[in-house]
């Protein structure tokens, strides 16, 4: 095998695994999905989120909120990820909301 061949081969080696981690970031999104139920008990099941920005809840909020997805979330009383109390629910945990809060209005994803 030629020098410049393997030149080649290390050059690629060496390349290829910093080109994939710095796409890594791109459309990342979370494996499982997110179970919500509204405060008139609608269910609504979102699939494969992104993990990256605000996901707000529809208006009215969520009552109870099921992470199926491997990575964890906070969800928040207020609209745009905002207000305390904030609440950490770990992946595979429910999370029901209790007063003197009446709903979650948004959540994001732990990455």
């Amino acid at each position: 095998m030629s020098d410049h061949r393997r030149l080649g081969f290390i050059a690629g080696a060496v390349l290829l695994p910093l080109a994939v981690a710095g796409c890594s970031g791109l459309n990342r999104s979370a494996v499982g999905t997110i179970s919500y139920t509204t405060p008139d008990s609608k269910v609504v099941t979102v699939s494969n989120p992104s993990v990256t920005g605000c996901h707000p809840l529809p208006r009215g909020g969520a009552a109870a909120v099921a992470n199926n997805t491997l990575i964890d979330m906070w969800l928040y009383p207020g609209a745009g990820c905002t207000g305390k109390p904030s609440m950490y629910n770990a992946t595979t945990m429910t999370n029901t909301v209790t007063p003197p809060l009446v709903a979650w209005r948004s959540y994001t994803l732990v990455h």
